[in-house]
Order: structure tokens, then C-alpha cells, then sequence
């Protein structure tokens, strides 16, 4: 290995002291693959498998905490009879390679799909529909429905220690529902749960709470949870960089074991503040002050693009379409092979990258997400 690379193998600690042997991620990726009862499937098992070797952490695709939570068809289900055993294969597989196994936890809000969810009601914070899917009008959650969601993430988060993950990372980006609750545009409530920036900070806090609150209950002090998040919102009202720099110094404040920033590149600038000439990875970074260790993400592809990544004041850089398209990503950097990083896939490559079927045929629908040669 090229000694330049060497950073990118130094080990990291967490919060809670635990040891990652390098800064290298798997990033959380939507499979669209569990098996029609809500478990992780045999492929997404072996996809898994053939991409963990040498990694720092894996961080598996979302599963849905609460059943009027679902937003993809063939998410896997916290709530699934059979879940423990099927994902135990998956962590007795990742701790064989030594990679921590991070279970990502989630819940849609009115991202989620009616045909997935009981009776087609799609729940949020407020009424107010995604400009995405906007025919579908979103119920507004009362408090015992936002009790018993808040109750669900601790108990996948039970679950996710039982079946020997470990850790999980609280799905709170990408326009999904604990985003929904700390954003302006979905969250226009007058009560404790909205009306202010502080209130709407109220509901992920209560699911932090109700997570950490799980892991002490298990007494695994080494157990991980991190926290994933979106940095903005194009939308108008919508969450603006200043909000974020106090949601994250609410995340410091917590103890968290890491932070994970959801960009589509690293090195971009807000697009809501354009008198900000710095990356928002790098305004997060500043912000955090190495309090907590922070996961950048987004159009990193070489080895090279790593280590400038890295370059941002980050401590982990995540590699998602990367790792699709490179299994063995970490192995080619080192043993001197990071020339054979390559740019493009083929159409007909899903068996030999081990993809499962349905998220292949999902990639290919992907216009100009990913480079395909032919």
C-alpha cells in the first residue's frame, strides 16, 4: 500500500471508546431486497458478505421500526416474526471479518408508501404532503401515536442487540420522519412537539433518549449509536444550515457515538445560504470541534477522493455507490491495486458483483445515478 493511503487505515475511537480499525464505511443503501415476511433475504445477506472485508463499520440499509413506517417495497421489518434469526446470520458473517455491524433504524413519516402501510395511512408530523408525492396527505400524529413510534425505535434498537449488531444508527435525514418532525415545511404544529425550534427539536431528542435508554438496559456499554443527518432543506420553510448547527450541538450534547452527514458530495456548498463559501461538511466539522467523531459521504470514489474527503476535518468517509460498484475497494487500495478502482459497470454485471436482483433492477432505473458502460 502506498503510504500516502495510511491515513485512511488509522484506527478511530468513539464516544463510548470503542475501536474502529480504520475510517473506511459502508454506507447505508436502500436494497429493496428483504424477503416478502419482513426479514433480511439470502441475498442481501451475501451482498452484504462479499462487500465487508476490511472494513471499519457496515452500515445496513434501513429497516422499518413501526408498520406505518414502511417507504420501500422489500424493507426489511424491526417488528417481522423471524428477524433476529435472519439478521443474526448477517452479524455472525460481518464479526467474522471484523467489521462492526451498525443497523440503521427508521421510520418513513410521509415518505412511506400507502400500499405499505396499514389501511394506506401515511403518518407525520402535520398534514402538510412531500413535494414529492404530493396526492398523498399525511395524517397528523396524535401524542399516543408519537409515544408508541418513539417506543418502537427502543425496541428495534432491543432487537438489534439481540440479534448481535453492534450498534444502530438513527435514521434522522433525508426527509424521512424525525427530519419531518425538526423541519419547518412538515412540522407546523403549536404544541410541545412544534411552534419553535426548540420544540421541534423534542421528538428526535425522545428517540435518542429512548435508544440509549435500550442500551443501558442491556448493560452493553460498548453497543454504538450514531445519528444520521441532512444538513438542509430546499424547501421554503425549510431546515437552513443555522438549524442544523444547533441540531448538532443538541447531538454533542447527547454523547452520541458518532454523527453521519448525508450529502450527495462531500465537498458541497449549501445551496440555501449562498454567502457561505465553506462545505457544509467542513461548517459541521467546525462546529463539532472533534467533540464527537463525524461521517462525511458523497461522490467519493477513488482512493485519492478519500483522502481529500478526510481533508474536510471528517474522521470517516462512507463509500456507497463506490462499494457497489468495487466490493473490494479496500483490498485494491491495499495491495497497491487502487488503478483498478473502476469508473463503470456493465448492465450484465449484477451476478458477478453479487447484487441482489431487485436492487439491481433498481439501479439500472437510476438515471444517471450510476455510470454504467453499455
Amino acid at each position: 500500500m502506498k503510504k500516502k493511503y495510511g491515513k485512511l487505515f488509522e484506527t478511530v475511537k468513539l464516544t463510548n471508546g470503542e475501536e474502529i480499525r480504520n475510517r473506511i464505511v459502508m454506507a447505508p443503501m436502500t436494497t429493496f431486497s428483504g424477503d416478502s415476511d419482513g426479514t433480511i433475504s439470502d441475498q442481501e445477506i451475501e451482498y452484504y458478505k462479499h462487500r465487508s472485508k476490511g472494513l471499519g463499520m457496515l452500515i445496513t440499509a434501513c429497516i422499518g421500526v413501526s408498520k406505518n413506517g414502511i417507504a420501500f417495497p422489500g424493507q426489511f421489518e424491526a417488528f417481522a416474526e423471524g428477524a433476529v434469526p435472519k439478521l443474526k446470520k448477517l452479524t455472525e458473517i460481518l464479526k467474522e471479518e471484523g467489521t462492526k455491524a451498525i443497523l440503521q433504524i427508521h421510520h418513513g413519516g410521509r415518505m412511506a408508501l400507502p400500499e405499505l402501510v396499514p389501511d394506506g395511512i401515511v403518518v407525520s408530523a402535520g398534514n402538510i404532503p412531500t413535494p414529492r408525492m404530493p396526492d398523498i396527505i399525511p395524517h397528523e400524529l396524535d401524542d399516543k401515536g408519537i409515544e408508541e413510534i418513539i417506543k418502537d425505535f427502543g425496541m428495534a434498537t432491543k432487537m438489534a442487540i439481540e440479534a448481535g449488531f453492534d450498534g444502530v444508527e438513527i435514521h434522522g435525514a433525508n426527509t424521512y420522519l424525525i427530519q419531518q418532525f425538526f423541519s419547518p415545511h412538515s412540522n407546523r404544529r403549536n404544541d410541545k412537539w412544534g411552534g419553535s425550534l426548540e420544540k421541534r427539536l423534542l421528538f428526535p431528542m425522545r428517540i435518542i433518549d429512548e435508544v440509549k435508554n435500550a442500551v443501558k438496559e442491556s448493560g452493553n456499554s460498548k453497543f454504538i449509536v450514531g445519528y444520521r443527518f441532512s444538513p438542509e432543506e430546499i424547501e421554503t420553510p425549510g431546515i437552513r444550515i443555522d438549524d442544523t448547527l444547533y441540531l448538532v450541538e443538541n447531538l454533542v450534547n447527547k454523547k452520541l457515538d458518532y454523527l453521519h452527514i448525508s450529502l450527495q458530495n462531500v465537498w458541497e456548498k449549501s445551496s440555501m445560504s449562498p454567502n457561505v463559501n465553506k462545505s457544509m461538511t467542513e461548517i459541521v466539522s467546525e462546529k463539532i470541534n472533534g467533540r464527537v467523531p463525524l461521517i462525511t459521504v458523497g461522490s467519493i470514489h477513488t482512493a485519492d477522493d478519500a483522502l481529500e474527503a478526510l481533508a474536510s476535518k471528517s474522521d470517516f468517509i462512507a463509500l456507497g455507490r463506490e462499494i457497489l460498484m468495487v466490493p473490494d475497494w479496500i483490498e485494491k487500495v491495499q495491495n497497491d491495486k487502487e488503478d483498478e478502482i473502476i469508473a463503470t459497470i456493465s448492465k450484465n454485471s449484477q451476478k458477478e458483483l453479487v447484487i441482489p436482483e431487485k436492487l439491481f433492477s433498481a439501479m439500472l432505473n437510476m438515471s444517471g445515478r450510476i455510470p454504467f458502460k453499455d
